[in-house]
């Protein structure tokens, strides 16, 4: 191509324009595939000098080349709408996708829904993030009356009206909001709107490590005796989940089916959970079935909590079925209905307040596994119980205070066995 060529393809992909004081650099970035619409890349140089007429020039043979190399966005769609289309297109948990939906609604569309997707910086996230650790409502710092329930003129102080109070987001909610943004901007640079993810570099609040609060071995046996005391179903239900780790979904979507006592053992393959008072069966929590061995003892309890479900079906002349709840709801007589996790968690709660211990029911899980850890029961075996992912490394990162003690003791027992030293 020569020169002359070179200065028309420019001209034609290009142009410098007078913009009173200052020039803008315009060029041709193509067709948005969104909307359709021309998309250009701009930039303005203050002045008219000489000298401003050459940094445009240079601006738009940066600019050129950047279109060139395809590293140009390629639509000029807001923020908002990419938030849609994603929704649209990811796979989430009915109940995930609520919550997501929240953050969306509260917090992420009204801040950034306006603004381009192709304009969207690191910079910008990081201001968002650190307003939110401030202020979750993202005030300027002066205080203001947080509601006023009245229309037209009133008198705040005889109101008695609440001035409002700045309280900082956690910054495990910031990091959702992150993950949120990140799926959104990921979403986007598959489908080619944007180069990269201004998210990937953008620092997000650091997570704060995990702080396991088991029950003590006291307190857990106080826990199961007083569970036995109330109801021999609740007894055994208490009894599981101790002994097994098992999730709260998980314990209430166990069927008999998957109670194997000829080899001593309960598949995990589903969990129950409600959503907006509508129970349904979904995929455990990392989407993986998990076999668990169970002690003499539980055994033993599993055949006599059977049996108890077998009486009571047939006084309502209805036959005890494997595909039937292990454990059921508060109307016991109908097996279609198993125990409700919300009540669950809530009679666990009562129970615990009234031996007044500080605990809740998830809680067992993390007694399950720090009484594992402490003896000395190898860590992937513990995350496989758990249903940890990783090969357990979750498992570690959680219980790491307590992998550190197994570790102690594994090192007394082959010290105690090695050969002892002749005394010099």
């Amino acid at each position: 191509m020569t020169a002359q060529d070179s200065s028309e393809e420019r001209r034609r992909r290009g142009s410098v324009r007078r913009r009173g004081n200052s020039l803008q650099v315009r060029v041709s970035a193509g067709v948005d595939p969104v909307t359709g619409k021309d998309v250009y890349l701009t930039e303005t140089v203050k002045g008219v000098t000489r000298a401003a007429y050459k940094q445009a020039d240079k601006l738009m043979t940066k600019l050129l080349a950047e279109v060139d190399e395809q590293r140009a966005t390629s639509t000029a769609v807001t923020f908002s709408h990419a938030i849609d289309e994603w929704l649209k297109n990811v796979e989430l948990e009915d109940n995930t996708r609520d919550s997501y939906v929240g953050y969306i609604e509260r917090t992420i569309r009204p801040t950034l829904g306006k603004v381009q997707i192709r304009k969207l910086s690191a910079r910008a996230l990081e201001s968002l993030y650190s307003e939110l650790r401030r202020c979750r409502t993202r005030c300027d710092g002066k205080p203001f009356v947080e509601k006023h329930k009245v229309l037209g003129d009133h008198d705040c102080v005889k109101s008695k009206c609440k001035p409002h109070k700045c309280s900082p987001m956690a910054a495990s909610s910031v990091r959702q909001i992150h993950a949120i943004i990140s799926g959104v901007l990921n979403a986007a640079v598959r489908w080619e709107w944007i180069a990269s993810s201004p998210a990937k570099v953008a620092q997000k609040p650091k997570q704060k490590p995990p702080q396991p609060d088991p029950p003590s071995p006291a307190d857990a046996a106080r826990l199961v005796d007083e569970a036995f005391k109330m109801d021999d179903d609740w007894g055994t239900l208490v009894w599981l989940v101790m002994t097994t780790g098992v999730r709260r979904g998980e314990i209430c979507a166990l069927r008999w089916s998957r109670v194997n006592f000829e080899e001593g053992t309960i598949d995990i393959r589903r969990s129950y959970t409600l959503r907006r008072g509508i129970g349904k069966e979904k995929d455990t929590k990392t989407h993986q079935m998990r076999r668990i061995a169970l002690d003499n003892e539980t055994l033993v309890l599993l055949m006599e909590h059977r049996q108890r479900c077998r009486e009571r079906l047939a006084e309502l002349d209805i036959e005890l079925t494997p595909d039937m709840y292990v454990f059921l709801g508060v109307r016991k007589a109908d097996p279609t209905v198993p125990y409700s996790p919300h009540a669950v968690s809530s009679r666990y709660k009562d129970m615990a307040e009234r031996l007044k211990i500080d605990t809740h029911l998830h809680a067992l899980r993390h007694y399950s596994a720090t009484e594992l850890l402490t003896a000395g029961v190898d860590l992937r075996t513990v995350a496989g119980r758990l249903g940890h992912g990783g090969g357990g490394a979750t498992t570690l990162r959680v219980y790491a205070a307590w992998v550190a003690a197994s570790d102690r003791k594994a090192a007394e027992i082959l010290g105690s066995r090695m050969p002892k030293r002749k005394p010099k």
